[in-house]
């Protein structure tokens, strides 16, 4: 019964907005607002799935006889935790990217001699997405 109340939630969650989406295109107006709200609810029922829909409590693993020795909330968690370290790093890290590789290849048009200087920077940049991904597997490492 929760799969079914669940995939009943997940449809209507994704459908409404869509639906604005079509009505407001048909009128003649931008659907960027009700797309970006169908977004943030499309992924914010996913992680709520994950965190406590699929996750097992201490009394199932009393009942399976003690296998379990990890909480699993904890390990889903944990595992939002990775992801969330990964993906933003790597947002960061594009964002400083394309700021600091803009603006070194504007600097190079005018002097062609601070073209290491300039590369040193863009790698700095790139290292910030490096870093979420080592924390992301010190993380997984420790569940």
């Amino acid at each position: 019964m929760d799969i079914l109340l669940t995939a009943s939630a997940l449809l209507i969650v994704i459908a409404l907005p869509l639906i604005a989406i079509y009505f407001r295109a048909k009128r003649g107006n931008r659907g960027k607002a009700p797309l970006i709200a169908n977004f943030c609810c499309f992924f914010g029922l996913l992680a709520f799935g994950a965190v406590f829909l699929f996750t097992q409590s201490a009394e199932a693993a009393d009942a399976a006889g003690g296998m379990m020795t990890s909480d699993g909330f904890a390990k889903g968690m944990g595992y939002i935790a990775a992801a969330l370290s990964v993906g933003l790093s790597g947002i960061g890290g594009g964002i400083a990217v394309a700021s600091s590789a803009s603006a070194a290849l504007g600097a190079l048009s005018e002097n062609e001699g601070i073209l290491g200087k300039a590369l040193i920077f863009v790698g700095l940049a790139e290292g910030v997405a490096l870093y979420g991904l080592l924390i992301a597997f010190m993380i997984i490492s420790s569940l």
